[in-house]
C-alpha cells in the first residue's frame, strides 16, 4: 500500500484479479448474491468497461455490497472494474483501523480519504434538526470528486430494501410527494451513473450476512448520537405494521414496481388526449435479454 500527500491510502493490488467466488457459501449469501444480480441485470446497473467505485462507510451495508460485486465481477460475462472507497469524517472516537486492516485482506483496490465534515456538520445544523442532509451533501461531494479522479463512471451505494420504503413514507408524510429510491439515477451534472444494486434486498438478510461474514463494523458516531429521527419512527411503523401482514414489505416493494398514474392527481402525468392516458417519466425498463449481462448467481 501507498499514501498520497492528500491522505488518501490506495491498494497496492489494484491490478488484482478477484478470486473465485468460495464453494461453501451460506444460502443467505446465495440469496442476497442472486437479488443483487438480479437487480443490477434488470434495471443495467453496470455493462462492460464502467469502473464501479463502491462508497464504503463501514457499515453492513456497505460491506455486504463490495464483497458481492467483488464476487460477481468475477462471474461476470464481460470486463468491469471495482474500486472501493471510505471516507474518515473526522468524528470523534472513529477508529477505522479494523476496515483498513479488513480492505488490505480483501484484495480489492482500495482509498482511504480523510476529511472533516463533522465539525461544518454540526455547527450548521439546527438544533433538533437531523444531520443526515447536510452530511450526505457533504460526504457526496468529496465522493463525487474521488470517483472523477478515479476514472469511475459509476458510483454504487448500499442502500436496500428498507431505506427505500422508509424513504417512500418520508416523502409521503412529511414532503407531500410519491417518491422512493430509484435503483440507479444520473447525477444533476450528468458525470455519474449513481446506482444501489442492493435496492431490492432485506435489511434483515443483509444484517444477519454481516454477522456471519464477521465485517468489523465501524459504528457511526454522527448519526446513531440523535434519538427520535423521523426515519427510526418509519422504521417502527413498518414493523407495527407486520403484525398484521408479516409480508408488508415485500408488498410494499412490490406496490412500488406496480405503478398505476392514471390513479394518482398528479397533472404532469396526463397526456393530451384522452384523460385516462398517460406519459410515465424515466421508469426503468427491463434490459432484453443477451450474452453480455450479468448472470444470476447459482
Amino acid at each position: 500500500m501507498t499514501d498520497s500527500t492528500d491522505d488518501t491510502a490506495a491498494a497496492s493490488s489494484a491490478q488484482k484479479s478477484p478470486e473465485p467466488p468460495p464453494s461453501g457459501r451460506s444460502s443467505r449469501r446465495r440469496l442476497l448474491a442472486r437479488a443483487m444480480v438480479k437487480t443490477i441485470a434488470s434495471y443495467e446497473l453496470i455493462g462492460a468497461g464502467d469502473r464501479v467505485m463502491v462508497a464504503v462507510s463501514g457499515g453492513k451495508d456497505s460491506y455486504t455490497l463490495l464483497d458481492l460485486l467483488w464476487e460477481a465481477k468475477a462471474r461476470a460475462p464481460f470486463r468491469f472494474d471495482v474500486v472501493a472507497v471510505h471516507l474518515d469524517q473526522v468524528q470523534p472516537g472513529y477508529d477505522g483501523a479494523p476496515l483498513r486492516r479488513w480492505l488490505e485482506r480483501f484484495g480489492a483496490p482500495f482509498e482511504i480519504l480523510r476529511e472533516d465534515t463533522y465539525t461544518p456538520v454540526v455547527a450548521h445544523t439546527p438544533a433538533g434538526k437531523a444531520y443526515c442532509s447536510m452530511c450526505s451533501r457533504l460526504r457526496r461531494g468529496i465522493l463525487y470528486t474521488a470517483a472523477e479522479r478515479l476514472g469511475c463512471n459509476k458510483i454504487a451505494l448500499g442502500h436496500h430494501r428498507d431505506d427505500s420504503l422508509e424513504t417512500l413514507l418520508l416523502n409521503l408524510f412529511y414532503a407531500g410527494r410519491l417518491q422512493a429510491m430509484p435503483a440507479g439515477y444520473t447525477t444533476d451534472d450528468g458525470r455519474f451513473r449513481v446506482i444501489r444494486p442492493l435496492i431490492e434486498c432485506a435489511e434483515a438478510d443483509i444484517a444477519a450476512h454481516a454477522s456471519e461474514a464477521g465485517y468489523p463494523i465501524l459504528p457511526c458516531n454522527l448519526c446513531g448520537s440523535q434519538d427520535n429521527l423521523r426515519r427510526d419512527k418509519m422504521s417502527a411503523l413498518i414493523t407495527q405494521l407486520e403484525q398484521d401482514n408479516p409480508d408488508v414489505r415485500s408488498v410494499m416493494l412490490s406496490a412500488l414496481k406496480n405503478v398505476a398514474p392514471s390513479h394518482l392527481l398528479d397533472p404532469r402525468l396526463l397526456a393530451r388526449g384522452e384523460p385516462d392516458e398517460v406519459a410515465v417519466p424515466d421508469l426503468p425498463q427491463p434490459a432484453k435479454p443477451g450474452p453480455r449481462r450479468l448472470t444470476v448467481l447459482p
